[in-house]
């Protein structure tokens, strides 16, 4: 379990904040991450991507360990369109439809300027992924998109 924890916390410390940056200036995050969806909703850009977590951590040299059943890290980041600055505080959840209708629900956690949460998308098909949050500001905002698992 200890080493459950500490890889999964090596992907989202290193990978995920990369991965970020990366698409704010176009690009997919080096193959490991992709920019899955991207909008304005109340005045808040809002940037979902998800990452494969068996080859982000074979790329920083680890295995996944045996018996883990999420396969995929879904981060979420949030800025203020009118000042540019990050949106850090607040609640976040997400329900994921997957293709053979089964449900997921998670509450994210916030971690190093994004929000996060591991689900399992071991099926190939296309995901519904809706998203509820409620930031610092207080004002309830949602967001849903597909994302395709190839």
């Amino acid at each position: 379990m200890k080493k459950l924890v500490l890889a999964v916390a090596a992907i989202m410390v290193f990978s995920v904040p990369a991965a970020f940056a990366a698409s704010e200036h176009g690009a997919h995050g080096g193959g490991h991450s992709a920019a899955a969806h991207e909008e304005v909703v109340d005045g808040v850009k809002v940037l979902f991507t998800v990452q494969a977590m068996e080859e982000a951590m074979k790329a920083m040299g680890m295995e996944a360990p045996k018996g883990m059943k999420e396969t995929h890290h879904i981060a979420v980041g949030f800025t203020d369109v009118k000042s540019g600055k990050p949106l850090t505080e607040g609640e976040v959840a997400i329900k994921l439809l997957a293709p053979d209708k089964s449900e997921q629900t998670k509450s994210m956690m916030a971690m190093q300027g994004h929000f996060g949460a591991d689900f399992d998308m071991a099926k190939k098909g296309r995901y519904g992924v809706m998203s509820r949050f409620k930031l610092k500001d207080g004002k309830v905002r949602q967001t849903r998109f597909w994302y395709q698992v190839r």
